[in-house]
């Protein structure tokens, strides 16, 4: 008999509920065992919802209250040294304070770096290890997850992070800069060991052992150190599932499948041709488990065409050695889609959530242990035949007049009139700011009286004049903030905007939007992307009447701010009947008709952010060199039909920069800014090495902690950039948008910052002396 599988379940709850509860906590509104509570209440619903929907293989220890990653520095014991203060106290504020941040107490420490996980919008907190990190099993959260689910009867299988792929989503940092953490691995191995002993004794049977890592590109040395570990941890009884997803084996495939496990995992999904190799390579005593509907997106899986895919499986290897799973996670997936009332019913009909997921799961291990035509099943798929067939042929997907526009792009229109260089001195001209100017990033707190206002318009409990006025106002108080702080360029502060995606994407057409199809960002940051149905254009202009209303209020310039069309499909669930080439570039042309709209109401700066280029890269060498071709096009095609002296922005941040270089040189945005703080400037060394030739814009303070920056902490980290880069190259803001954060310490923060770059300006301002005196 074929088995069923999940890798893991969206922790968010159906309603947001470990959100609301961490937030209140955090607030000191909640004690901590009611946040305790609420947690085991969402495991425990997880649990039984996957046991009711018939999967056989359930995991455990996949739940997390910010982070999986930090979850296992917090149980490992792989603590940096400077929370060292924080180890006294309870685990639950030494937890926080590594994800957060902390500010209290007479302790001051800052949160550790943050990036994406692979190339999902999901964020993880990067390990920090030293020559001197010393591993311990300090906290046994898998265990206790295993323990909990069994008390409730239900036998799980434990999740974990593989020992090579936490090492290598680590930064080791020895005396003389970067190292590498691979040789920290015979000191972690034997914790491995011990967390796997105990789980043992505590009846388990297997473990996924989450290795995302083999299916990536490797070295030789990697390849090496994965048979060392896994010799080592062979040993512990357990049957091991070996995982990997969000691409294929490829050329680690014998590596993989040659390794001590019980089985393998791979992603169908993402690269569907790896079956072949993987059915060729799978072991006399391994069980094959196949990711064959998509963790990451909410289309209904084809299941006839899985079935193909599952039935050249089961003629390879024993039908009781097939395990059916999703692709990955269903972390990357919406909880439910019976929690949607106002769908489209039309479109409603071609999606799948995490929940419906499992069903889909189990729908298709019951047809290759029962066949196609038993009872249930035969309805079920024609149901699915029927609900695929009528998407593939709805008029309301293409649309000829943007596939038109689309073929009628020419290259002239991927350029500016003339290069930077030349473009600089319009912009000085027109613009006349100071040295290092200072701006933000663009968004400002949506407060709850903001939300709250939101929430009655669409209700329709404001008219839209008076949600307008409500808007004017808190527009004029921001600009007015901004002008008084002495900030040089100010931006109008976003507050009409839910989201920085579903905002432009609730304005265009190719569309839709869910009530509920909240997915986690990163600790209680949840996001709700639009869906992308079908073909994009711009009806009308989007952001144009609150730019040109700010730029009536001061005579500084105010920048206008607008999403990139990589990020908007990046941060969106795409259509998947096209390429994501097609559908970004029909995106880019929407963004360039709104450049253009601004650029004649009188706005002369605009931004158009760009954090997912590197979140989208794919993950193989092999595949990067095409998509970052239509990538940087698409973001050239939104921003190039401007004069030389209206200036364009763009934004990234949390990533590696050092593999992408030229393609950020060949966006030739005018300035680009960039998450830097948490780093210490450390990610501003790729532009340097680069000897990236236009303005930057390095962050100063991290806006995803609630931690007020000290004055001297950001004239250290401007110092720093001054030691690499030219003052005329420099710009002065926050590491990112202020949204999530409260007014408090945002105008403390901004106030700082300001007070910073004038403490820098003098300095530049002074001859320094000789060095004889």
């Amino acid at each position: 008999m074929a088995t069923t599988a999940n890798l893991g379940y969206p922790r968010i709850g159906a309603n947001r509920d470990l959100k609301k509860a961490l937030e209140t906590y955090w607030r000191g509104e909640l004690a901590f065992d009611k946040l305790e509570a609420v947690a085991k209440g969402i495991r425990a619903a997880n649990w039984k919802r996957q046991r009711e929907a018939g999967i056989q293989y359930i995991p455990s220890g996949d739940f997390s209250y910010y982070d999986q990653v930090l979850d296992h520095v917090h149980m490992f014991g792989a603590i940096p040294k400077r929370y060292d203060a924080l180890k006294t106290k309870d685990a639950q504020s030494l937890y926080f304070a590594m994800a957060r941040g902390h500010q209290k107490d007479g302790v001051d420490v800052v949160a550790m770096e943050m990036t994406k996980w692979f190339d999902t919008n999901y964020h993880y907190l990067v390990p920090e290890f030293s020559p001197e990190t010393v591993f311990k099993l300090t906290t046994h959260t898998t265990l206790d997850a295993f323990n909990e689910a069994k008390a409730l009867g239900i036998h799980t299988r434990p999740v974990v992070i593989g020992p090579l792929t936490f090492l290598l989503l680590g930064k080791m940092r020895n005396v003389d800069g970067e190292g590498d953490a691979l040789a920290l691995l015979p000191k972690l191995l034997p914790i491995y060991q011990e967390l796997l002993a105990e789980l043992k004794k505590a009846g388990a049977d297997w473990v996924q052992i989450d290795e995302p890592f083999l299916a990536l590109d490797l070295t030789a040395t990697q390849r090496d150190a994965y048979r060392v570990a896994y010799d080592a941890l062979k040993s512990s009884g357990l049957k091991l599932m070996l995982t990997t997803y969000f691409s294929g084996l490829r050329e680690n495939a014998q590596l993989a499948f040659g390794l001590p496990v019980a089985g393998v995992h791979i992603d169908l999904v993402r690269e569907p041709k790896q079956l072949d190799a993987a059915l060729k390579l799978l072991q006399p005593t391994q069980l094959l488990s196949l990711g064959i509907v998509d963790g990451r997106n909410i289309w209904k899986t084809d299941l006839d065409r899985a079935l193909k895919l599952l039935g050249q499986a089961v003629t390879v290897a024993t039908i009781d050695r097939v395990i059916v799973a999703p692709s990955c996670s269903l972390l990357h997936s919406p909880v439910d889609l019976a929690n949607e009332s106002k769908l489209d019913g039309e479109i409603k009909d071609w999606f799948a959530f995490a929940s419906q997921k499992l069903d889909e799961v189990a729908l298709l291990g019951r047809t290759l242990n029962e066949g196609p035509m038993a009872k249930g099943i035969k309805e079920a798929l024609a149901e699915n035949k029927h609900a695929i067939k009528a998407r593939s042929e709805s008029p309301r997907i293409h649309d000829s007049k943007v596939k038109e526009r689309l073929n009628a792009v020419e290259e002239s229109m991927l350029k500016r009139k003339h290069p930077y260089a030349k473009r600089i001195g319009a912009q000085e001209s027109l613009l006349k700011l100071p040295p290092l100017p200072t701006t933000t990033i663009g968004s400002f707190p949506q407060t709850v009286e903001v939300r709250e206002a939101r929430a009655k318009f669409k209700k329709g409990e404001l008219s839209e004049a008076q949600y307008d006025k409500f808007l004017e106002e808190k527009t004029a108080e921001c600009i007015r903030f901004q002008v008084d702080a002495g900030i040089d360029v100010p931006v109008h502060g976003e507050f009409e905007r839910n989201d920085m995606v579903e905002y432009f994407g609730e304005q265009l057409s190719g569309f839709t939007f869910t009530q509920n199809g909240w997915v986690q960002s990163y600790g209680s940051r949840c996001v709700k992307p639009p869906v992308i149905f079908g073909d994009v254009s711009r009806p009308k202009p989007m952001t144009v009447r609150w730019s040109k209303y700010a730029q009536t209020l001061t005579d500084k310039p105010v920048k206008g701010m607008l999403t990139g069309p990589v990020t908007i499909l990046q941060w969106s669930f795409v259509r998947d009947d096209q390429s994501r080439e097609t559908t970004c570039k029909q995106i880019a042309l929407a963004i360039r008709d709104e450049v253009q709209d601004l650029e004649k109401a009188g706005i002369h700066m605009i931004q158009i952010d760009e954090p997912a280029v590197r979140e989208g890269l794919p993950l193989r060498d092999a595949d990067k060199k095409s998509y970052l071709k239509w990538a940087v096009d698409a973001f050239r095609l939104s921003s190039s039909g401007v004069e030389d002296a209206t200036q364009i922005h763009t934004h990234m941040c949390y990533c590696e920069f050092n593999d992408i270089m030229d393609s950020i040189a060949s966006l030739d945005a005018d300035v680009i800014s960039i998450e830097t703080s948490r780093s210490a400037m450390d990610l501003l060394g790729a532009f340097v090495d680069f000897k990236y030739p236009n303005q930057i814009g390095p962050g100063v303070y991290d806006i995803h902690s609630p931690r007020v920056p000290k004055q001297e902490e950001m004239v250290t980290l401007l110092r720093k950039a001054l030691e690499v880069l030219e003052p005329e190259q420099i710009w002065v803001n926050p590491d990112c948008g202020l949204k999530t954060r409260g007014w408090k310490e945002t105008e403390a923060a901004l106030i700082a910052m300001v007070a910073a770059t004038k403490q820098l300006r003098g300095e530049l301002a002074t001859p320094k002396k000789a060095a004889n005196g």
